[in-house]
Parts: structure tokens; C-alpha cells; sequence
């Protein structure tokens, strides 16, 4: 039987879009035909939100993305002013990126194995990556500890994330972190469901050690917080990778404010890369002319691209990287804003 050892050898290695330059690939496709042109189009709306001197770029994350080798596309899209705001599942910020931060791995491995031998020697399997169960089991503790080292009340998850990012600048192993980045460059990382990761478990161990008086996430808060980055922004672009809650968590930042009675446009670019289906009303969140039904998103600049997200997110933006008009951005720094609410309290 072979060990863990012998499993856990070759690391997952994150591309790197400073490398590679796609501009010319990329803007060929767009006299192609199906999700080639597809996704020129998308790079093109993509570049134009960055290019858009008064939008915001909200990035969306949904999938196994970072354990693939996508991680430091966001790290660089966090360090060049290409992305103002995140929202993302808890896997992904956590067992994924917070995880890498603290110096643990995934590993490349393959699909054809036998999963119950993979139990036995505490690996998980993410398709064709590993993950050491042991190192993630550290890092749910990490989670605990940090939670404990807390004022006891509820959090928003943005504010628990910039807590994250805190404890990695003093604490980290990797410095290409996306929690990290974001940390040091003032961009809010919002998780809606928290718990449903590694985040969870160690939540669960602090709750249970101090039943009275704890850490929670307050969900609610989050969105609020959301729209109010909607309301300051006014003009926003959705660059969303996957579906699901972080898709539609920050569509309805629209639907809220109008709640709020507050006129905000819908929001004026958004691009999604999926490999779902909408024949059974799903995908993952809708698609994103239906989307303008419920008056989320505008039909102007928005596209759909069916293709698999190592495939294409590398590609747009890498794209948008390469043309350069993040070079002139303003800088939101939503994180900012609310560190100043913080503080007037």
C-alpha cells in the first residue's frame, strides 16, 4: 500500500497571468465563432469596467478555483486595482486560499483512485488534486484561535476576513494570499455562507468551548454592507466565476437598495464564466438576461461564457492585465469605508 507520502509529492502550481499574454489570442477569437467569441467578448467588458473611470469591479467565486491553480490570477487582480470588492464561497477564501497562506499545499493527483484507500491515509480528493485532511484540520483550529482572540459579539464575514488577513501578515507563511492581498490593499471579502467550510468547523469548536459568550457571523450584516459598496459606487461590474450565492448575493445588492429606497442603477457590466445548464432553470443562479427581469443586471454589456474556469478565466484576465487600464483606476478601497464607520461608532 503505498503512504501519504507517496500521494502528496507533486504541488499544484498557480499560473501566472504576468507571464502570459493573451491580448493578440484573445482579440483573434473574436472573429471566431461559439465560446471563442464568447469570451473575447467577455475580456473586452471585462477591460471596460477597468477602462470606466467611475465603476466598481465586484468579483464573484464559486467552484474549486484556487485549489486548481487559479489563486494568484486574484492575487494580482487584488494587487493591480482589478477588482474592488469579493465575494466568494467559504471554500475557496479558506480551505483554499487561507489554507496556502499558512503554508500548507494541494497537491496534483488523479480521479482514478480508490477513495477509501484515500480516507485511511486522511486525504481528501478534489477531482484530480489532494488535499492533507491533517493540515486542514490545522487550519480549522487556526480559524478557532482567531475567533477566541475576538471580542465576543457578531461580525459581518467581511470583518472577520480583514481579521484573517491580520493574523496572515503577522502569522503567514505564503505571501501570495488573496485574503492577504486584499488585507493590505483595502479590498472587503465577503463570504454569505460562512460557515459551509473550513471556517465552520472551527466556529463550531470556539461555540461549543464558550457557549455564553462567542464570535458569530451576522449574514444580514453582510449584505448590508454589500449594498452600501453598491450605493457608493453607483455604476458596478460583475466579473463572476461560477454561480450560485456569491452570484446572486451581489446581483441583489440592486433589489436591496431599492428596499433601502435608494436609486441605483442596475449593475452595468457583467461577465460570467459557467460550465452549467439553464434547461432546468438553474444554472446555478440564472442566467444573465433573466437576471434583467428582475432588474439585477443590465442587457447592454452583459455575457455568458460556457467553458471551464482554468480554461477561461486565465485568458480574460489576463487579457484585461495585458491592455493595462487598471493602470489609471481609481482606487475605491471599499475596506476603508467601513473601518471609518467602525471608528465613528
Amino acid at each position: 500500500m503505498k503512504t501519504k507520502k507517496d500521494y502528496l509529492k507533486d504541488t499544484i502550481q498557480h499560473i501566472d497571468i504576468k507571464k502570459h499574454n493573451p491580448v493578440a489570442l484573445v482579440e483573434d477569437m473574436q472573429y471566431m465563432a461559439f465560446s471563442s467569441r464568447d469570451l473575447a467578448t467577455a475580456a473586452k467588458y471585462y477591460d471596460m469596467m477597468l477602462a470606466d473611470k467611475e465603476c466598481s469591479v465586484m468579483l464573484c467565486l464559486a467552484g474549486s478555483l484556487f485549489s486548481a491553480g487559479l489563486k494568484n490570477v486574484v492575487v494580482d487582480m487584488v494587487r493591480n486595482n482589478m477588482v474592488d470588492a469579493i465575494v466568494s464561497t467559504g471554500a475557496i477564501m479558506v480551505d483554499q486560499d487561507f489554507f496556502e497562506g499558512l503554508g500548507y499545499k494541494h497537491y496534483i493527483g488523479s480521479q482514478f483512485v480508490d477513495d477509501n484507500e484515500m480516507r485511511e491515509l486522511m486525504i481528501d480528493r478534489i477531482y484530480d488534486t489532494y488535499i492533507d485532511e491533517e493540515d486542514l484540520r490545522e487550519c480549522d483550529m487556526t480559524i478557532a484561535r482567531i475567533c477566541d482572540s475576538l471580542e465576543h459579539r457578531p461580525y459581518s464575514s467581511r470583518e472577520f476576513i480583514w481579521h484573517m488577513g491580520e493574523y496572515l501578515s503577522k502569522h503567514g507563511k505564503n505571501k501570495d494570499s488573496v485574503v492577504l492581498a486584499a488585507y493590505e490593499n483595502n479590498v472587503p471579502i465577503f463570504v454569505p455562507a460562512f460557515s459551509d467550510c473550513s471556517a465552520g468547523f472551527g466556529f463550531v469548536s470556539h461555540q461549543y468551548n464558550n457557549p455564553d459568550s462567542n464570535v458569530s457571523i451576522d449574514s444580514a450584516k453582510d449584505f448590508l454592507e454589500l449594498t452600501k459598496i453598491k450605493l457608493e459606487s453607483r455604476d458596478s461590474g460583475l466579473f463572476m466565476v461560477g454561480g450560485g450565492v456569491p452570484k446572486n448575493f451581489a446581483q441583489d445588492t440592486v433589489v436591496a437598495a431599492e428596499i433601502l429606497n435608494k436609486e441605483v442603477p442596475m449593475h452595468k457590466y457583467a461577465i460570467q464564466i459557467t460550465v452549467a445548464d439553464d434547461r432546468d432553470g438553474a444554472l446555478s443562479g440564472s442566467t444573465l438576461k433573466e437576471a434583467s427581469s428582475w432588474g439585477k443586471v443590465d442587457m447592454t454589456y452583459e455575457q455568458m461564457v460556457y467553458c471551464e474556469a482554468t480554461i477561461a478565466m486565465p485568458l480574460i484576465a489576463g487579457y484585461a492585465y495585458h491592455k493595462g487600464n487598471w493602470k489609471n483606476r481609481k482606487k475605491w478601497e471599499f475596506q476603508k469605508m467601513f473601518l471609518k464607520e467602525k471608528a465613528e461608532v
